[in-house]
C-alpha cells in the first residue's frame, strides 16, 4: 500500500497559540473583542520533470497529493494560505515539461488545494514558459480548483483591478510582481499579462488600495539573486520604497534559497510594525543541493480590535521543511517533511542515516538564515514539532 494511504505521524506540539486566539474569539466577556486572523506564505511550488514522472499513476493521470500530505494540516490550519506557484499549468497538448520551461499536469492544482492554498502568486520569471495561451489556462484552471490567483492578468481590467481579500473580516489588499520573465509574450491592446516590478506602479497602486480603505496591505515579489542567502542592493531598495509607499507586509521569492525576515516601522503603514521576509526559498522541487532543498512556512497573525479598529502585528512563525525524494518502501516520492531536531522519530521509516543528516543540516541552515540579523523579528519561534496526523481526503473550503 502506499506510504500515502497510512495513518502515522503524531509528534509533540500542537499550535497552541492559535487555539487559544480561537477561543478568546468566542468569549463575549471582552468589551473589545479581537478578531484573530492567521494566514500562512510559504515559497516557490516547482514542478521539474522528475517530480510528476514520480507523481504519475498511469499514461495520463498523476497523483501528487502524497508531496503535501505531511504539512497539510499545518497550512489548511491558517485562515488564509498562499504559494508562489512557479511553472505553468498549459494543458496535456502543449507537452509537460520541467526546466527550463515549466509545464505541469492540471492534478499539481488538485494536490495544492488538497494541501489547503487558497491563492497562488503567478507572478514569476515562469509564467509566460508557456506563452499567452498556458499563461490564461494557468489562471482558468486555478480558479476553476477553486483558489485566487494573483500576478498574471486576463484583460486591462483584471490588470488594473485592485484585489482585496476579505479574510474574516480582515481586508486584505495584495499585490504581486516580478522584476523579470524567462519569455516576453505580447497582447492585444494595453495591457500586460504578467505584473513587473515598477515603483512608479507599485505606488499607483498601494495609493488605490488605500482609497478602498484596506486593513492590511501586502506585497509579493519575485526577486533577488539565485541562490544567494543575502538580499542584494536591488531588493533592499525596491523594499525602502515599498514600505515608504504604504506597504505593511512584504515577502519574496526568487533565489531558491532562505533569506533573512526582518521587522520594520512605518509611518506609511496601517499596523504598528511590518515585517520583510527577502525570499521563503524552495517549498518543493528536484534541487537537492544544500539549501536548496528546503524552505519554511511562514505563518503570521494580524489581529484587530473589532470596536476600535485597531490592528497589530501578532506572532511570526516558521516552520523549517525539507524534500525526502526516494523510495518510501512502496514507490518512489516526493515528500515535503516538517524538519525537527530528534532523530528518535520512529515513523520515518523510509528516512535513511544519510537523509537524516541532510534534514539536520537543513534545520541549522535553516535557523542560522532567518536569525542571523541584528534587527531580526524577536517575535520569530521556530516550531520544529507538530501534531500531524496524515490525511489523505478532503480540503477546507474557504
Amino acid at each position: 500500500m502506499n506510504i500515502f494511504f497510512h495513518l502515522i505521524y503524531i509528534c509533540i506540539f500542537v499550535f497552541t497559540a492559535s487555539i487559544n486566539l480561537s477561543q478568546d474569539l468566542k468569549s463575549p466577556s471582552f468589551p473589545d473583542s479581537v478578531l484573530s486572523v492567521n494566514l500562512v506564505v510559504v515559497g516557490d511550488l516547482m514542478c521539474h520533470t522528475k517530480q510528476f514522472d514520480y507523481a504519475r499513476i498511469s499514461k495520463d493521470s498523476f497523483d501528487f497529493k502524497p508531496v503535501f500530505a505531511w504539512v497539510k494540516p499545518i497550512i489548511e490550519n491558517a485562515d488564509f494560505a498562499i504559494g508562489n506557484l512557479e511553472t505553468t499549468i498549459a494543458g496535456e497538448k502543449k507537452g509537460y515539461s520541467g526546466y527550463p520551461l515549466f509545464n505541469t499536469p492540471d492534478e499539481y492544482l488538485d494536490a495544492l488545494r488538497f494541501a489547503g492554498f487558497d491563492l497562488l502568486i503567478t507572478a514569476n520569471n515562469h509564467a509566460l514558459d508557456s506563452g499567452k495561451e498556458g499563461a490564461l489556462r494557468t489562471i482558468e484552471k486555478i480558479e476553476e480548483f477553486g483558489m485566487f490567483y494573483n500576478g498574471t492578468n486576463i484583460s486591462k481590467d483584471d490588470q488594473d483591478s485592485v484585489r482585496i481579500y476579505d479574510i474574516k473580516g480582515l481586508k486584505v489588499a495584495l499585490f504581486s510582481y516580478t522584476g523579470f520573465s524567462n519569455r516576453h509574450v505580447k497582447v492585444n491592446g494595453n495591457y500586460t499579462l504578467i505584473n513587473y516590478i515598477d515603483t512608479l506602479q507599485i505606488k499607483r497602486n498601494i495609493l488605490r488600495a488605500d482609497s478602498l480603505n484596506p486593513d492590511l496591505v501586502i506585497v509579493y515579489f519575485h526577486f533577488g539573486d539565485e541562490y544567494s542567502k543575502e538580499p542584494s542592493f536591488y531588493q533592499e531598495e525596491i523594499v525602502k520604497k515599498t514600505i515608504l509607499y504604504g506597504a505593511d507586509v512584504i515577502i519574496a521569492s526568487h533565489p531558491h534559497v532562505l533569506q533573512p525576515i526582518e521587522l520594520f516601522k512605518s509611518n506609511s503603514g496601517r499596523i504598528d510594525s511590518g515585517f520583510v521576509a527577502y525570499s521563503l526559498g524552495n517549498f518543493i522541487s528536484n534541487q537537492r543541493w544544500r539549501y536548496s532543498d528546503c524552505g519554511v512556512i511562514l505563518n503570521f497573525s494580524i489581529n484587530q480590535t473589532v470596536d476600535q479598529n485597531i490592528i497589530t502585528l501578532g506572532e511570526i512563525l516558521y516552520t523549517p521543511t525539507w524534500v525526502f525524494k526516494g523510495n518510501t518502501g512502496s514507490r518512489n516520492e516526493y515528500i515535503i517533511l516538517p524538519i525537527y531536531e530528534s532523530d528518535k522519530d520512529t515513523s520515518l521509516t523510509f528516512i535513511k542515516k544519510n537523509d537524516l543528516e541532510k534534514m539536520n543540516e537543513s534545520f541549522t541552515d535553516t535557523e542560522e538564515i532567518l536569525t542571523k540579523r541584528s534587527n531580526r523579528p524577536k517575535r520569530v519561534m521556530l516550531y520544529n514539532q507538530f501534531n500531524v496526523i496524515r490525511d489523505s481526503t478532503g480540503s477546507k473550503d474557504f
